[in-house]
């Protein structure tokens, strides 16, 4: 029963599987829905000026804003697409999550040992800690920066694979019985706005917390 269940986010679904393309889906959608002026556009345009604002207030300095939130955008619609009957959730897999937290995590750690090496050191013991705690201070903030890759990866795919494997739950269970499921639909339409939410909500955790991380810097 479990392997059934999990089989749903199996990946390798056949020799000429190409699951992974969901992830460029974007890529094919016509050119005017990005250059005509439209409700979604603007909606979309309004997000992004207000997450560029609040990454540069954290960070002061423009420059990974356009990053952090191209990629907000990117797991955002990958994690709505995930909704949608018959494709593929990548946002779910630790492959997609874990890439995008290493990749932004080594990028910081290696500009900030490279050009800011004195503001990592001085990370490494809060102010005030006293002189016989240094030492432990220095190894527990060294092994917090270490995990935070895995951290960022770990909280994006569990709390989008946690719904899937709800509603794919109670889908099988409730196949058998269509008046059930019929009695049972408002509690899937609900799933499926709490979903909607947790893929908002999930996209700017991850764009936030990197933030924060590079506010380190």
């Amino acid at each position: 029963m479990m392997m059934n269940l999990f089989s749903v986010f199996d990946p390798a679904t056949g020799n000429m599987s190409l699951n992974w393309l969901s992830m460029m889906l974007v890529v094919f959608i016509p050119q005017p829905f990005w250059t005509l002026h439209n409700k979604i556009i603007n909606l979309l345009m309004l997000i992004s000026v207000n997450l560029a604002n609040e990454v540069i207030m954290h960070t002061k300095i423009k420059e990974p804003s356009v990053i952090l939130v191209s990629m907000f955008m990117l797991i955002l619609i990958n994690n709505l697409m995930g909704l949608t009957p018959y494709v593929f959730t990548a946002s779910a897999h630790m492959v997609f999550s874990m890439s995008f937290a290493f990749s932004m995590w080594m990028s910081m750690m290696l500009y900030g040992w490279i050009n800011k090496y004195n503001n990592m050191f001085t990370h490494l013991v809060p102010i005030g800690t006293p002189s016989i705690l240094m030492p432990f201070m220095v190894l527990i903030e060294t092994i917090s920066n270490f995990i935070r890759p895995g951290s960022l990866a770990v909280r994006l795919s569990a709390n989008m694979i946690a719904g899937h494997l709800l509603m794919s739950l109670l889908g099988n269970n409730l196949s058998s019985n269509l008046p059930l499921m019929f009695i049972m639909m408002w509690l899937f339409m609900g799933l499926i706005v709490f979903e909607m939410a947790v893929a908002f909500i999930q996209s700017y955790v991850f764009m936030t917390l990197s933030t924060l991380y590079s506010s380190e810097i």
